[in-house]
């Protein structure tokens, strides 16, 4: 085979009955496809193998972080193009996009795509499917979300080193969507308006006594003590947080008004608090224990306090029952992660008995915060490398510019969601003009 990259085309085309939108170039230097666009480089016929034994985004994601697959060019646009091919549904029927690559393979009882699927496997050479790359989390067994299950897959995220998160982060080490008021404005000052605009709307007064739920490197408790005079509870399933955060606490000489632990939210039980922060935790959660989430936080909260719950959604599904966790963010990222609806979090919150007062979505907020995050990275691409792993830090230049333009296309949004431990009585406690976020 001389020509490798004309060969993949042809046989790529044939099963998709669509050209590529993308150039080619093979593991011998071979290259076709239309001009101007970024180019997609096999490096090796592993590469061809990962994606034939695991047809669809996974197969995919394994060649790039096991550094078998490169991108050259613009990321972003040759992942938008990929996206028409890979994904199980077409988001944008109008948009005129090929025949998606894993639904052709699923209908290989057309001639023409088995002739074509024969000769990519020859193409490929011979050879067991290639060992997952070790970024990969291990294979986990017992029921979803239980205490020492949910410890396990945060830690896989999360206890990857706290330089590296400061690398990709910044210095806020916020690890949540930013709230913008201009796409040029410093990432530092839009993570400072996210949780100045969390506390307005908790109302936190001094001497209130806040819980946050998920509080990562501590930078919620931190803000709400230091800005809002409020005692804070912040808890997270992972060491390497709760040692990073109670360091920033000394720093600050905050101990006296600010305490981390490391907890499970099933396992407090020292309430009642004024206010519960949960931001970019509850897509941990998993709908098996969603209603034992929102009951636990409505049982923690004074009557009258006030709840904030900031949290990715997806778009629901024609038959939720076949939904599927995405197997990338699953295997790599966010094991056990699951996103629900807005309206179904909405419903639940409301049948543990609060009351919802504002649904604020800022879904263009968090494709902003992630294209900086993506940049950071970049920037300090042999560092990130060297505090983690080459695939590591693959895995996070991938699901984080993947992730922008999810939101961009709307495909994912994220939600702001007030709700309140109404008392018996009726007095929510909120102004007439909520969206002043005072009182």
């Amino acid at each position: 085979m001389t020509d490798a990259a004309t060969r993949l085309a042809t046989l790529a085309e044939e099963a998709l009955g669509a050209p590529l939108p993308l150039r080619i170039r093979a593991w011998d230097r071979s290259e076709t496809g239309p001009p101007g666009t970024p180019v997609l480089i096999l490096r090796n016929r592993r590469a061809l193998r990962r994606m034939l034994w695991k047809p669809g985004e996974l197969g995919l994601a394994r060649a790039w972080v096991a550094g078998d697959l490169e991108i050259e060019g613009d990321l972003y646009e040759a992942l938008d193009q990929l996206a028409g091919l890979l994904w199980e549904r077409d988001d944008e029927p109008a948009a005129g996009r090929p025949a998606r690559l894993v639904t052709a393979w699923k209908a290989a009882r057309d001639p023409r795509v088995r002739h074509a699927v024969r000769d990519l496997v020859a193409l490929a050479g011979p050879g067991l499917p290639p060992a997952p790359p070790r970024e990969e989390a291990g294979s986990t067994r017992g029921p979803l979300h239980t205490l020492r299950r949910d410890k396990q897959a945060i830690s896989h995220h999360y206890d990857v080193g706290n330089d590296f998160y400061e690398l990709v982060l910044g210095p806020s080490m916020v690890y949540s969507c930013a709230y913008w008021d201009r796409p040029d404005a410093a990432l530092e000052d839009a993570q400072h308006a996210k949780l100045d605009l969390v506390c307005r709307k908790l109302a936190l007064e001094p001497g209130q006594r806040l819980l946050d739920v998920g509080c990562g490197w501590g930078s919620m408790v931190l803000h709400a003590a230091r800005a809002y005079g409020v005692r804070a509870v912040g808890i997270t399933l992972s060491e390497e947080q709760a040692s990073y955060a109670r360091k920033r606490i000394a720093d600050a000489g905050l101990t006296e008004k600010v305490e981390i632990r490391v907890q499970d939210y099933r396992e407090i039980d020292d309430g009642p608090y004024d206010a519960i922060s949960s931001i970019g935790m509850a897509e941990h959660v998993g709908s098996v224990r969603y209603a034992e989430y929102t009951g636990i936080l409505h049982r923690l909260l004074a009557p009258g306090g006030r709840l904030l719950n900031h949290q990715i959604a997806r778009r629901p599904e024609p038959d939720e029952e076949a939904y599927h966790v995405d197997e990338f963010i699953d295997r790599y990222v966010f094991p056990d992660g699951e996103l629900a609806p807005v309206g179904r979090t909405v419903s639940q919150l409301e049948e543990a008995g609060f009351e919802v007062r504002d649904v604020e979505a800022i879904r263009e907020h968090y494709a902003l915060t992630l294209r900086r995050w993506v940049a950071n990275l970049e920037r300090s691409w042999p560092e990130a490398v060297r505090l983690t792993s080459p695939g590591r830090a693959r895995v996070w230049r991938l699901y984080m510019a993947a992730c922008a333009l999810s939101f961009e296309r709307n495909r994912i949004g994220v939600n702001q969601i007030l709700a309140v431990r109404t008392p018996e009585g009726g007095a929510s406690g909120l102004p007439l003009r909520t969206r002043d976020w005072r009182g």
